[in-house]
């Protein structure tokens, strides 16, 4: 590429990477402990929440510390309130219902609400706004800013215009530095900036590898007959089988809409299976299918989901800045929630970080923070969760959550049998070689109730401008051939939701084709791929899916 320009800067005192809860509850917390201090969001989607998507039953703890007053305000944006909250065990043809009271306490649902969270961060970002917070859409963090003491001086966001060979077009727009004396990283799930700090500062030493699942999820209008508002209904079992980790959810909230949706653990060992199949199969079981006859599906859309845990949480603070929400692994995977601890650590480090400010400090490590957030409601609400995740991994599913369900009721009176058991290795190295797996045979869609991957991206209102370098970096061609095909059998066809990768051809015209202006950002292939030889990083602009309300 030819030599580029210098990128203009702007200075502020906070730079907070990623407008999802965790980054906009920073903000507000920042703005409402020091009214002076100027605080910058940047939010890689094309508005606030396009980029959003979780269930979501959300446990409202951290928006009722962050803004007290929410649950009076007649522009909240959670308003169904759980009401009846059912658990199922799934074989091909049966739905048995577990007993809740088999449940640990901390499982309950009830007082959580079910709602969009991507209109959540709306409403945040409306709030931040309004005291004083610059948020800007539309850029993404494409670069790290380092001091001449390695320390994190801020983000610049990625040039404009740039053409496929990387050159600069016609249309070329240079990207900003946006400096300041921390930056927070709220990117979420595999954030790509995120995974460099973690690399290039050790945060991952001494702590068990981060651990991921994938979520897809599809938001239905049914007949107001089947709609049962406050309903919350998660299962496990069939379709997957006892040696992968997942299960589903459903969820009945507002106007007759349904958020249906599946989670697939990403240790899974067969390369042959394929998370979205796996979900539009799941809609097929006797229990639900009727739910979906004759209703509209009106949202489609996926994404990773941090599941490592307690013991996979990276240090927090290195010099100049901290992670925070998803992009630190705050997910308690037993209750699917996140939100609450990702508005916490948001809080938290904001408080941090005015304290630094007022001390003067500027560009070193929040130690604090780090040494704070196991005794905050964060590190609570994960501590007593940490063994169901590696015990499910270990046991298999019948047998893991068996045990994970015991080791939450020892928990609750301050012991656990297991201690605090490990992971072992990420996701990447899960998978064995084709020849030792079963191929899966999965329906045809029937266009009703199950659909396929380019129908469904279409739902996703997903676009990336075609002229520009490929936003998905396969590191050595040569080894996706050898390894990725030739051992595996090509598992990206199976494991991207949205239709991203292909093998074309045969023989010596063999051809690894990525159709990257499908992607849905969920960064599966970041986590997935065998060889960890393909890289995600973000797009030009405001790429990606446009979620109206996931």
């Amino acid at each position: 590429m030819s030599e580029l320009p210098p990128r203009e800067s702007m200075e502020f005192d906070v730079v907070i990477v990623g407008a999802g809860p965790a980054g906009l509850a920073a903000a507000i917390r920042l703005k409402q402990l020091s009214p002076d201090v100027s605080v910058v969001v940047v939010e890689k989607g094309s508005e606030v929440g396009a980029h959003i998507l979780s269930g979501a039953v959300i446990d409202p703890s951290g928006l009722d510390r962050l803004l007290p007053g929410w649950r009076e305000d007649a522009d909240r944006p959670l308003k169904t309130e759980v009401t009846d909250d059912r658990f199922y065990w799934l074989t091909q043809g049966s739905a048995v219902k577990v007993p809740l009271f088999l449940a640990p306490p901390l499982m309950s649902n009830h007082g959580c609400f079910i709602g969009s969270l991507g209109l959540v961060t709306k409403y945040l970002a409306a709030k931040a706004e309004a005291i004083g917070v610059e948020i800007y859409p539309g850029f993404a963090a494409a670069e790290l800013i380092f001091g001449e003491n390695g320390e994190v001086r801020g983000i610049a966001t990625g040039d404009m215009g740039i053409g496929k060979e990387g050159e600069p077009t016609d249309n070329f727009t240079r990207g900003m530095e946006l400096l300041g004396k921390y930056t927070l990283f709220a990117e979420g799930a595999r954030g790509s900036l995120s995974k460099i700090l973690i690399a290039k500062y050790g945060l991952g030493h001494d702590r068990e590898p981060p651990k991921f699942g994938i979520g897809l999820k599809e938001i239905w209008q049914v007949d107001p007959k089947k709609h049962k508002a406050g309903l919350v209904q998660h299962s496990f079992g069939w379709p997957l089988d006892n040696k992968t980790g997942g299960g589903s959810f459903l969820y009945h909230y507002d106007e007759n809409l349904i958020s249906v949706g599946f989670v697939v653990h990403l240790n899974y060992e067969n390369p042959y299976l394929s998370p979205f199949e796996e979900f539009q199969r799941f809609k097929t079981h006797p229990s639900v299918r009727d739910i979906f006859e004759g209703a509209k599906r009106l949202a489609y859309g996926s994404r990773a989901i941090t599941e490592g845990g307690y013991q996979s949480v990276p240090k927090l603070a290195f010099p100049g800045g901290a992670l925070i929400g998803c992009a630190a692994g705050f997910v308690n995977v037993p209750r699917i929630k996140g939100t609450h601890n990702a508005i916490s650590s948001g809080m938290l480090a904001a408080e941090h970080a005015v304290e630094a400010l007022a001390a003067g400090r500027a560009n070193d490590e929040l130690a604090g923070y780090e040494a704070a957030w196991r005794g905050s409601p964060v590190g609570k609400d994960l501590w007593p969760v940490r063994n169901v995740k590696p015990l499910w991994s270990k046991f298999g599913t019948m047998v893991g959550i068996a045990l994970g369900g015991l080791d939450m009721w020892t928990n609750t009176l301050g012991f656990s049998l297991f201690g605090t058991q490990k992971h072992g290795k990420p996701d990447s190295d899960c998978l064995k070689p084709a020849r030792d797996c079963t191929p899966i045979a999965y329906p045809k869609p029937d266009g009703k109730i199950t659909f396929d991957r380019l129908s469904s991206v279409f739902l996703s209102n997903t676009n990336h401008e075609e002229n520009q370098p490929p936003h998905l970096k396969v590191a050595d061609m040569a080894l996706q051939k050898s390894s990725e095909h030739d051992v595996y059998a090509g598992p990206s066809t199976r494991y991207c939701p949205a239709g991203v990768y292909e093998w074309v051809g045969e023989g010596a015209d063999l051809r690894f084709v990525i159709n990257a202006q499908n992607c849905v950002h969920c960064k599966t292939c970041d986590i997935k791929d065998p060889n960890r030889n393909i890289t995600w990083v973000p797009p030009e602009g405001a790429g990606g899916p446009n979620y109206p309300n996931m």
